[in-house]
């Protein structure tokens, strides 16, 4: 697939690493408005899980990288029917952010489905509103996953 060679220092989850977590954010650039090949490749390589039902229940967002129009929200949208498939729960972001979603001066990634950040060729970096996004998505489903662990 011609893509750059992974970084050995950072670790690789396994698809029955998932049954352990609580609730997920995964990660992924977009390819031609859809997650990359190779988290599908991931995803299709749950099965067994989805034939337990491991995941069912199971609180989940998407975070995306790519360009302006690059689609990181029908990543999302495409995303989301692995989600539906394992009965998992899909938590999006919305406009929780406040009035960091409507912020017009400068350019940022990210929707109401989840952060993001205009990565394009790699070489932009994140913007402080595209940080601040990203931690306020990663507080908002910790707050969820905690609510659904309550008794």
């Amino acid at each position: 697939m011609k893509a750059p060679v992974k970084d050995s220092e950072i670790p690789e989850i396994t698809a029955e690493e998932l049954a352990e977590a609580d609730g997920f954010l995964f990660g992924f650039p977009t390819r031609y408005g859809c997650m990359a090949a190779q988290m599908k490749a991931f995803f299709d390589s749950t099965g067994g899980l989805w034939k337990e039902q491991t995941l069912a229940g199971k609180p989940a967002g998407f975070v995306s990288t790519g360009t302006q129009g690059g689609g990181q929200e029908t990543t999302a949208w495409t995303a989301i029917t692995q989600l539906v498939h394992h009965g998992m729960l899909f938590v999006p972001i919305g406009y929780t952010f406040g009035a960091g979603m409507f912020k017009m001066d400068s350019i940022r990634g990210g929707s109401p489905y989840g952060a993001g950040v205009f990565a394009g060729d790699g070489s932009r970096e994140a913007t402080e509103t595209e940080l601040a996004l990203a931690e306020h998505q990663g507080n908002y489903m910790a707050t969820i996953v905690k609510r659904l662990a309550q008794p």
